[in-house]
């Protein structure tokens, strides 16, 4: 670590401990959604009876200290530091999965999941370097570029028909609906988080960024991204099986964050062939890994002894276990 800067180590150290937070949140606030699911109406149908457990507060707790942590790595260290740590926060939620709820994956759904990381870290470390800014303004120069602008309707435009089309439809069978929202939005979240990021560290050395109304701008956008993130990963928590969906979110949410990064920050510029041939590398082999993720998701789950698999009444389920799902 002699060769980081200080800035990068700070980076670093808080984004180890955002994942650490964030996988944990994860498991904490199903068991919250457990519990208020038999009690009352299930998330995943509606119901919100889960504000009231106190396990779902804490995992949001966990989760908020977390993203606190992650907020504040990305103003201190690029994207390309930042972004790949949010594997440790999968395999904390999956490892902590195995253990506290009783989700198992079968072998090949580690593999998949062994797969995603590798691809995911691949784009990542062969991305090219973040374009440094020192003011909000910088950041606003380029969000309000012309490439930007179309990607950002684009993205608000497909989550629009995602929530009002697909939801209703396939919200419950298919876990790239919910998570797909949460990625797309995710984004775009994390172009707000580096504005807002950048403008309290540079107010907090002397020189105010609040001033400007760019910064306002980028924390009310920060918050209803935020909300709407929050609303469905609770719905795909109490629908899915939680080792299945951090590595799907992961893929997803990396992907879609390092594309924004480079139309908004057009860091494509100083990419050479191999850089390129790497990345694309690296979409097959999370592409790979999410195959084997989906056709497995249900393989680990413990079979009842007394009945056969065709039979089985999914009323008698454990809590524990997430429905059968015929795809995604």
């Amino acid at each position: 670590m002699g060769g980081m800067s200080s800035d990068n180590v700070h980076g670093l150290v808080l984004a180890v401990s955002s994942s650490v937070f964030i996988g944990s949140s994860f498991i904490i606030k199903k068991k919250g959604l457990m519990n208020a699911g038999a009690t009352g109406i299930r998330a995943g149908s509606g119901g919100y009876s889960y504000l009231k457990e106190p396990w779902w507060w804490a995992g949001m707790m966990s989760m908020i200290i977390g993203e606190v942590a992650n907020f504040a790595a990305y103003a201190y260290a690029p994207a390309i530091l930042v972004t790949p740590l949010g594997a440790l926060s999968m395999i904390i939620s999956a490892v902590l999965a195995h253990y506290c709820l009783d989700e198992r994956l079968h072998i090949f759904g580690v593999v998949g999941c062994a797969l995603c990381v590798v691809g995911s870290t691949t784009i990542v470390l062969h991305a090219p370097q973040e374009t440094q800014v020192k003011s909000v303004k910088e950041i606003w120069f380029f969000a309000t570029e012309p490439g930007f602008l179309v990607y950002a309707c684009i993205v608000l435009v497909v989550v629009g028909v995602l929530i009002y089309r697909y939801v209703p439809l396939y919200g419950g069978t298919h876990l790239v609906v919910y998570v797909g929202i949460c990625s797309l939005m995710g984004s775009l979240t994390v172009m707000c988080v580096k504005a807002v990021g950048i403008a309290m560290k540079l107010s907090f050395s002397g020189s105010n960024q609040f001033v400007y109304f760019q910064t306002w701008f980028f924390t009310v956008l920060l918050f209803g991204f935020i909300l709407t993130q929050l609303n469905y990963l609770n719905k795909a928590l109490d629908t899915f099986n939680t080792a299945v969906i951090s590595p799907v979110y992961y893929v997803m949410f990396t992907s879609l964050t390092i594309l924004a990064s480079m139309i908004m920050f057009k860091n494509w510029d100083s990419q050479n062939a191999s850089q390129i041939i790497s990345e694309l590398s690296g979409f097959v082999t999370i592409f790979s890994g999410t195959f084997l993720l989906h056709k497995t998701k249900d393989m680990g789950t413990p079979a009842i002894p007394s009945q056969s698999p065709k039979l089985s009444n999914p009323s008698t389920r454990s809590r524990n276990q997430s429905p059968v799902r015929p795809d995604l």
